[in-house]
């Protein structure tokens, strides 16, 4: 397996540098989540105390980077956290089951947030065209599953659904890159990025009114049960938001000088997307009464709420221009989530631990071409979905499967491997990562209903295993391969 991990980082190009390696992140991070969710932030915790639930996932955000730069210098291959976990627990070992359902969650969740982009994308350029909104179907489904219960979900198809798919199509296509131009394209598209989310905080605080701003309701800060589920559903949004200040890991085997740029790239992406979205959520309430939002969040102009901010503002024309560019946002984060996830099943199958043709690369231009396709084309398939339900299905599915076994992966790596060489060390340890620990397990189970996401991801981890146990066991791998020792001794 050492062989092949070696061989992988000479196939690979090293390309790609500090600043395109932030401008990737950034893109993704910011994308149409926070031009989306404000309403549902506010909704959430009832007011303005709504900042709270922004400045709590952020430093949620910060533990937990502090574990993906200390994991991604030390191990900047592709892949990221399946790197990360495969070696942490044992190639194979432990590791190798923990890894391959870290790929097989991925192939529902990664899908799922590139189409997350894309939906919110088409759901922007209804406030241009309104008549994307016009629904042409929709269907529920219900299935019920031994061990698991009830799922149920909704597919909801219209007019702005093909707006979604195309939009899917084009980043695909964008992505089919080499990884120079690739980083090249990201420059360009997080120039779009920063600009949009400046102009709404310079429109925001050039039209302040404080006593909109700190228009507390009663009770705002009694530390009440209802507070606490408010708290935890709004940073269930937050981390939604927050999410892709570990994309470059993912490309780690294509980073210069990964023991310096991967750790600058999590850390200044995180804390220049916090200050963003607290500056503007804040400019937004200090312009738009937080109880006019809270009714927004249950209409359609949920979907376009910063387009509503700049027509009151400045008029339709500026209104028409924002939205533009939060359409370019949002395709920035579907191109960035798509090149990002593409690497994870490509170094999966190098280990032989996933689909042996996701480990094909590109030909002439050196990129995993076949993984690539793949994510693109899930992706599309899934853009019939409704934005609330994916998103809180991503982040419960997530959580799981990645995030809490890469916090723990942490100190069981320092315990393990104290001579390992590290780049960088995870500042103040072990405090972030038993925060980052905390922090996900409240969310998991701090919000109403908390159990139907649960069932997602519970079923998607027995799947998981039964495909891995019959997988394993015909190709006598972990645990099977000790058994099947002994009983070629006998």
């Amino acid at each position: 397996m050492e062989q092949k991990s070696s061989t992988e980082n000479t196939q690979l190009v090293r390309g790609l540098g500090l600043s395109g390696a932030i401008a990737l992140n950034v893109n993704l991070m910011i994308g149409v989540g926070p031009f989306i969710t404000l309403p549902l932030v506010i909704q959430a915790m009832g007011g303005p105390q709504a900042m709270l639930g922004w400045v709590m996932g952020a430093l949620l955000a910060m533990c937990d980077g502090l574990i993906v730069s200390e994991l991604g210098a030390a191990m900047p291959d592709a892949g990221g956290s399946y790197a990360y976990i495969r070696d942490i627990y044992g190639r194979e070992r432990l590791g190798r089951l923990l890894s391959f359902l870290y790929v097989w969650q991925l192939t529902f969740s990664a899908p799922l947030s590139i189409a997350s982009g894309c939906i919110g994308f088409s759901l922007y350029a209804a406030y241009l065209w309104p008549g994307l909104l016009h629904p042409v179907g929709s269907y529920h489904l219900a299935m019920h599953l031994p061990l698991v219960g009830l799922l149920k979900g909704d597919l909801v198809l219209a007019r702005g659904t093909v707006v979604a798919v195309a939009a899917c199509l084009v980043a695909l296509a964008l992505a089919y890159r080499k990884i120079d131009m690739i980083g090249r394209v990201s420059k360009f598209l997080f120039l779009g990025v920063v600009g949009t989310i400046l102009w709404v905080i310079f429109a925001g605080f050039t039209h302040f009114h404080p006593s909109l701003a700190f228009d507390f309701p009663p009770g705002a800060f009694r530390f009440s049960a209802g507070f606490f589920t408010g708290l935890g559903s709004a940073m269930l949004v937050a981390t939604y938001d927050y999410w892709g200040y570990y994309n470059i890991c993912f490309l780690g085997g294509e980073v210069r000088d990964p023991g310096k740029n991967i750790p600058r790239a999590v850390i200044y992406s995180i804390v220049l997307v916090a200050a963003l979205y607290l500056a503007m959520t804040l400019g937004v309430i200090g312009v738009v009464p937080w109880r006019e939002l809270l009714v927004t969040a249950h209409s359609n102009a949920r979907n376009f709420v910063i387009s509503v901010f700049m027509q009151r503002i400045y008029g339709p024309a500026a209104a028409t221009v924002v939205t533009l560019l939060i359409l370019w946002t949002a395709f920035a984060s579907v191109f960035s989530l798509m090149l990002g996830y593409s690497r994870v099943p490509y170094a999966a199958a190098l280990d032989g631990n996933y689909f042996r043709s996701f480990g094909r690369l590109h030909q002439k231009h050196r990129f995993p071409h076949v993984s690539v396709l793949t994510m693109g084309l899930v992706a599309v398939a899934f853009c019939s979905l409704k934005l609330v339900d994916v998103i809180a299905a991503l982040v419960v599915i997530r959580l799981l499967l990645q995030f809490l076994i890469q916090a723990v992966g942490l100190i069981v790596l320092r315990w393990r491997r104290p001579d390992l060489e590290r780049p960088f060390r995870m500042w103040l340890y072990p405090v972030p990562a038993l925060l980052a620990i905390i922090g996900f397990l409240y969310i998991l189970i701090s919000r109403p209903n908390f159990y139907k996401e649960l069932r997602y991801g519970f079923a998607i981890l027995v799947a998981g295993l039964v495909i891995y146990a019959v997988r394993a066991w015909r190709r006598g791998e972990w645990p099977f391969a000790k058994r099947s020792a002994d009983q070629a001794r006998t």
